[in-house]
């Protein structure tokens, strides 16, 4: 498998550029992908239904992508939402890079992407759309959610994308557990054998 090291913070194998050409926010885009990462071909199907079946991201302040590979949850947010600053993240070097070079080919100049450590700690979100790493392993998956999750800011929502036979009802209980009453956690829809988690954020 070419991404089977894209968990790591330095995939092996050569850094090689190639080109990618996806539909983004409505439109043919020219971007950059290599070797290492995830779905380094295209737009996986989880992303895909992601895309297709959220709301439009919040206008303007601060929004999340958690797990960026090349970019296309950011790019998207960033194309829909011009006046917001986009927050990507990921451990993969890589996928750092290429998302913040394909922002540069997009003429976009609202994202940064880096690795989690590197972003500022009291920011809050406005909006985070994650197709999350599942096959991280339970423990790990809980630890990235603990860690982003309870940075909603007040009113803000966490839309996550979850294949259904990897666990997506089992998270949604996790989740509904895990966090205090002021978060909701909702199944807003099921499409092609994934189903998209909504964490909402009380506004106060």
């Amino acid at each position: 498998m070419e991404s089977a090291h894209y968990f790591s913070a330095q995939p092996a194998g050569p850094f090689t550029r190639k080109p990618l050409t996806v539909d983004l926010a409505g439109e043919t885009r020219r971007l950059q992908t290599s070797s290492g990462i995830f779905s380094p071909d295209g737009i996986d199907k989880g992303t895909a239904v992601l895309l297709a079946d959220v709301p439009a991201p919040a206008p303007q302040g601060n929004l999340l992508d958690i797990g960026c590979g090349w970019g296309p949850i950011a790019l998207t947010m960033a194309l829909r939402a011009p006046h917001a600053r986009v927050y990507a993240v990921d451990v993969n070097e890589r996928c750092v890079t290429l998302t913040n070079e394909n922002a540069a080919l997009l003429g976009l100049g609202n994202v940064t992407a880096s690795t989690p450590e590197a972003v500022d700690p009291d920011l809050r979100f406005d909006t985070i759309w994650s197709n999350p790493p599942i096959r991280i392993g339970k423990d790990e998956l809980h630890a990235l959610l603990r860690l982003w999750i309870p940075r909603l800011a007040p009113g803000g929502s966490a839309w996550l994308v979850v294949q259904k036979n990897l666990g997506s009802d089992s998270l949604q209980r996790w989740l509904a557990s895990e966090f205090d009453a002021s978060f909701s956690v909702t199944r807003e829809s099921t499409s092609k054998s994934f189903r998209i988690l909504r964490v909402r954020k009380a506004s106060r």
